[in-house]
């Protein structure tokens, strides 16, 4: 059907027919523009809720990591809120109670940390068995005290291969005095 056709079959009708046509057309158009723009806003509400879904996933993970990092300052603070002045790395290994043959302990300086003063030794301990020494290590670093083994050298014996010579640094971390922290 051309152009001329339809505009004849037009105004062949009736003009309230004609007016119901043309109310009807605009009807119809008025539902398409409205569920255009309803589609255009369901879309955009699509993209963001797709959009803080994947900000809430990170957010989780990032929760996640607060929580881990939140537990091993709060378990290191309970560490260093452990420690008395008169403490030592000397002092903390005569607690443990693990000596060996003979045993010597030599204090060094330690590390520069803001805000903590490090307390450092020089250990050797001759003819300990593997597992003292394991536990040594473990109670060093498991501790209620905050200790770290800043270096370890460990030689078998010659004479017992079954006994060892440890050479250790230790460091205790205590945190620094208050008239020390603030003139840094």
């Amino acid at each position: 059907m051309t152009r001329q056709e339809l505009i004849d079959m037009l105004q062949g009708m009736e003009s309230r027919t004609r007016q119901r046509l043309g109310i009807l057309l605009a009807v119809i158009l008025i539902v398409v523009v409205a569920l255009s723009a309803i589609n255009r806003r369901t879309s955009t509400l699509e993209r963001k809720r797709i959009a803080r879904e994947a900000d809430l996933a990170d957010m989780m993970r990032l929760k996640l990591q607060y929580v881990t990092a939140n537990a091993a300052a709060q378990r290191l603070a309970n560490r260093v809120g452990a420690i008395k002045p008169d403490d030592s790395p000397a002092k903390i290994i005569d607690q443990i109670g693990i000596k060996g043959k003979s045993s010597s302990i030599k204090p060094v300086k330690g590390d520069e940390i803001p805000g903590y003063v490090e307390d450092a030794a020089d250990v050797k301990l001759e003819g300990l068995t593997a597992n003292e020494l394991a536990n040594l290590l473990y109670r060093l670093e498991k501790g209620a005290q905050p200790v770290t083994v800043k270096k370890a050298l460990i030689k078998q014996r010659f004479d017992d291969p079954s006994k060892l010579d440890v050479s250790l640094t230790v460091a205790l971390i205590k945190p620094a005095p208050a008239g020390a922290a603030g003139s840094r």
